[in-house]
């Protein structure tokens, strides 16, 4: 039999050549002999038919899983959020850059390559087909954590693959010879078909934690002199929040919203305050505002949103891929560089840290949106107690701020001021992919869609707990309170005490300030009818039939989800812009839109090409079959 044992060389076109690239086994790390040393050699080291049958030696091969993680990171990111309408290019961008943003890229993209996501699928192949998992130290099946981890990191590459590309080859077995290759024909799925295939396996391992080899290993220390570390349970993809986006992404809302309230339950996930403090410009122009300090320093007050990003945070971050500290330890990101930031430069000076030659920056959709955002803030009134008036301003939402290092830059030539902004949230060179954010959101969208948009708004404006669960919160139905306390038993007996109101926060308030009705009487002007209305107005302005209905006051349940799923759309944009996930977001609520069929069964199709129409895309975006790259 012969053996693909080479190193992987360049990547080639399709075919065959690119089919041994994509199917070799190669487990980079094998051999290392410390935690310090995990991911920063690329070993060009083979290894076929090695029973993983002891109770240690698969953290290594697990390791090689995470650096093949490690070279699709840059790809994830850019075709997330070059595909959307939050960033915008600059007279520094490259072309490979342009070529994503208009949907003119081609096979030649330098981020168009199906076979990085195929290189850490047939790694995960191979570490199922062979690791033992009847190993058992007292009563603990020692393997299982990371066996079910290992799945769940395949389920992952295989979405991003359904993502990118719409229908692909699917195969489960380990290749590692050339006869696998040419001898076998390996159905193509869509996502539907990749969900069927691996979801409901992947369920009989809800509920168990992701792996633990150490809370904080180092990696090294940047050219710049700050020390990184690598927090080992982050490098992996928990079970249920795979298992929920999967069935999210298919429209399979019971079992979505199942399998995020498993995470957030068993996990106890709570919807941490990251703070709305207002830049100082803000107090100076509102005088009638209520310094922060006046409100108690309350921990709903912290201003934490920033520092999710900071270098070794663990901040609201489920998962991530942790890029190596300079590249004679390893795998780099262009990321950072890309918006303007030097990770990599030898100075801790911030002037040469932060390049002026950015090649990304937000967009004028972007822009608007955050500053067109109302501000709802604790309002001074003589003779009234403090935090008893709640106002709204257009002060705009603050992680448009807290996102960004926003510097002021003196032009002498001409004797005037220019002001740039960069976008900071690359500063730890790590890419995020799930925030616990990230599940909260998602299960609201699920919940919406489930035809309980009062429960998608009580994770926005105050998070699920006690308070939002009172009949003083008028807004919320008493199908939802039972809804989160038996069928997604969030405040069910057993649960309830871990999501109380000074404990379990509304996410938009990340940015938005007092979005939480508060103390009764005071509430804030953050409600569901006015939201849910000025969104469906402007909707209006481009869909007659909802301009008919609402002028003649007979608007629908359906169409108060359509616009509550329009209202998540616009904070995914707030919250994890840049980040690499907004094609993604745009192309799920699309197709959901377009399977609702409420205002015909291409509106979701329309809706996401008119949200694209500032890319000046080089394809008609109406037709989902322009969506995805070329295969290669």
């Amino acid at each position: 039999m012969s053996r693909v044992s080479t190193p992987i060389p360049h990547r080639e076109g399709l075919g065959v050549g690119l089919l041994l690239l994509i199917f070799s086994v190669h487990f980079s790390l094998f051999t290392l002999s410390s935690c310090s040393d995990m991911i920063e050699t690329d070993s060009s080291m083979q290894a076929f038919d090695y029973e993983l049958n002891e109770k240690t030696d698969s953290i290594f091969f697990a390791y090689g899983i995470l650096q093949a993680m490690q070279q699709l990171a840059d790809q994830q990111v850019f075709l997330g959020e070059m595909r959307g309408e939050l960033v915008a290019t600059t007279e520094y961008t490259l072309n490979s850059l342009r070529q994503l943003q208009d949907f003119s890229a081609t096979t030649t993209n330098e981020y168009d390559s199906a076979y990085v996501y195929y290189r850490v699928i047939n790694n995960c192949n191979y570490y199922i087909a062979h690791r033992d998992t009847t190993l058992i130290t007292g009563s603990t099946q020692v393997a299982m954590n990371e066996y079910a981890a290992v799945k769940a990191i395949r389920a992952w590459a295989y979405l991003q693959l359904a993502r990118n590309y719409g229908t692909v080859p699917f195969f489960t077995e380990p290749l590692t010879t050339i006869s696998q290759i040419n001898n076998s024909n390996y159905p193509q799925y869509d996502i539907n078909g990749i969900v069927n295939a691996l979801a409901p396996d992947l369920e009989q391992y809800s509920g168990r934690p992701v792996p633990d080899y150490g809370v904080s290993v180092n990696i090294g220390t940047t050219n710049f002199g700050q020390a990184k570390s690598m927090a080992t349970p982050l490098c992996f993809i928990p079970v249920d929040v795979i298992l929920g986006d999967l069935y999210l992404e298919v429209g399979n809302y019971p079992k979505a919203a199942t399998y995020f309230t498993n995470y957030i339950c068993k996990f106890d996930a709570k919807a941490y305050s990251m703070g709305s403090a207002i830049n100082q410009n803000f107090w100076l122009q509102h005088d009638n505002l209520i310094q922060p300090a006046d409100w108690g320093g309350s921990q709903a007050y912290i201003n934490n949103y920033g520092n999710i990003f900071a270098n070794n945070s663990v901040l609201d971050i489920i998962s991530y891929i942790p890029m190596s500290v300079n590249r004679t330890r390893g795998t780099t990101t262009k990321v950072p560089e890309a918006f303007g930031y030097n990770y990599y430069s030898l100075s801790n000076s911030a002037d040469e840290l932060w390049n002026e030659q950015m090649q990304l920056i937000p967009s004028q959709a972007y822009t608007s949106m955050a500053e067109n955002s109302n501000y709802y803030y604790y309002q001074q009134v003589t003779g009234a107690p403090a935090q008893q008036y709640v106002n709204a301003a257009k002060l705009g939402d603050m992680r448009a701020e807290n996102g960004m290092s926003l510097r002021v830059i003196s032009e002498i030539e001409n004797n005037q001021t220019e002001t740039h902004k960069w976008v900071r949230k690359y500063m730890s060179g790590n890419i995020i992919l799930y925030r616990g954010t990230t599940v909260w959101l998602h299960l609201a969208e699920a919940l919406n869609r489930l035809g309980h948009p009062d429960a998608a708004f009580m994770i926005l404006k105050e998070g699920i707990n006690e308070r939002s669960m009172d009949s003083t919160a008028v807004y919320v139905s008493n199908d939802t309170r039972r809804l989160l306390t038996v069928t997604y038993p969030i405040m069910g007996e057993k649960y309830a005490s871990q999501f109380t109101s000074s404990l379990n926060f509304g996410i938009h308030s990340h940015g938005a300030g007092v979005t939480s009705d508060g103390n009764y009487p005071g509430r804030s002007p953050y409600q569901l009818a006015n939201i849910v209305g000025e969104k469906m107005h402007k909707i209006a302005q481009t869909n007659e039939q909802l301009k008919q209905r609402l002028t003649a006051g007979t608007t629908t349940m359906e169409d108060t989800i359509n616009a509550m799923e329009d209202i998540l759309c616009d904070e995914y944009a707030m919250e994890f812009a840049f980040e690499g996930t907004r094609f993604y977001d745009l192309m799920r609520l699309a197709r959901h839109k377009n399977n609702a069929g409420l205002y015909g069964g291409n509106y979701g199709s329309t809706w996401l090409a008119d949200k694209l129409k500032a890319n000046n895309p080089k394809k008609d975006l109406t037709n989902p079959s322009n969506w995805y790259m070329p295969f290669k």
